[in-house]
């Protein structure tokens, strides 16, 4: 009998030393295995918006960069609407395994906010998600159709100011990317020109291209080989010095215009992904991000690589959410 205790006491404490020595390995950082062999299967890269966007111009070589690096294909799907609130919202609340990332723009930061202030229940919370790097952060790109009456912001606001709501103006949606800036615009001018929101930055830009809409500001590589060819005329940029796509253009600041604003574009996972996976994406997306071939990509189609590692962006994020909540809230609540 008193064997039998021994024997049964052995091996509860072989249980408890097996228990004890995974928490350890878990707790010093040492990687489970599943952690270990990830990636084993594509990963899903989430772009809230439809395609043809800044999303797809600068996402699509960062994600082949990426699925180089960590041997195994990235697919891009589109997962559009509430001014990619559903895309961001849907990577916030997926399971934290590593196999879905979001490419996200700058309205990542506001859209809880927005929600907020409709009244309605956050589709998510920023402190749910984690950022891996900043990719882009570039001047939106004010435009309008190359035959359009105006040569000039100036003569554009003039006419505003004299025809109140008769001018229009195109956005990827309700407080996004490109109405913000537009917004900031109308109030510093005191001019109205009224919103209309579209899916995403490319059927916003096509609504100006087609004459629907009269002007639209968007990111540059939405709209620069447009200006090039021929059929978009852009007015003014929001940046604060001049952009190296196009050196003719005047910011709005040089135009006497106290606004400045800047589009950016990252790279998330859910809050609570292992360090492992997440040391793996940002290595990953460091060599992309420095790979000369991605970088004349995306360079030549107007947005240069403007990169932040995890801290700092982290750091650029929180600001960003800041600042950008505010000027949501002076907008207020849209019809």
């Amino acid at each position: 009998m008193h064997s039998k205790k021994k024997q049964k006491i052995g091996i509860l404490l072989g249980c408890l030393f097996a228990a004890v020595s995974l928490f350890s390995q878990s707790a010093s950082g040492q990687s489970a295995p599943a952690e270990e062999s990830w990636p084993n299967r594509p990963i899903s890269m989430i772009i809230p918006f439809p395609p043809g966007g800044v999303a797809t111009v600068v996402g699509r070589p960062i994600a082949d960069g990426m699925a180089k690096n960590l041997e195994k294909p990235i697919i891009m799907e589109n997962k559009p609407g509430a001014g990619g609130g559903i895309g961001n919202a849907y990577v916030a609340k997926a399971k934290p395994d590593g196999y879905n990332v979001l490419f996200a723009m700058s309205s990542v930061s506001t859209i809880p906010e927005t929600d907020k202030i409709a009244g309605k229940t956050a589709s998510y919370s920023t402190n749910q998600l984690r950022p891996i790097g900043r990719i882009t952060s570039d001047p939106l790109v004010i435009v309008v159709k190359s035959d359009a009456p105006w040569k000039t912001m100036a003569e554009f606001v003039a006419d505003a100011k004299k025809y109140p709501g008769k001018y229009n103006f195109s956005s990827s949606g309700n407080y996004g990317t490109m109405q913000l800036p537009m917004e900031m615009l109308k109030t510093n001018q005191n001019i109205f020109v009224v919103h209309i929101p579209y899916g995403g930055a490319g059927p916003a830009v096509l609504a100006v291209l087609s004459g629907e809409v009269d002007i639209v500001a968007s990111g540059p590589s939405t709209v620069v080989q447009n200006i090039k060819a021929g059929k978009l005329r852009a007015l003014a940029h929001t940046g604060s010095g001049k952009m190296a796509a196009l050196p003719d253009v005047p910011s709005l600041k040089e135009l006497g215009i106290p606004v400045e604003y800047n589009q950016w574009t990252g790279i998330f996972v859910p809050k609570s992904t292992p360090e492992p996976i997440v040391k793996k994406y940002r290595d990953a997306l460091r060599v992309a991000v420095n790979d000369n071939s991605i970088r004349s990509t995306i360079g030549n189609a107007g947005s240069p690589i403007d990169y932040l590692d995890e801290p700092e962006f982290q750091v650029f994020w929180d600001k960003d959410i800041a600042k950008m909540n505010e000027v949501v809230r002076k907008i207020g609540k849209l019809d």
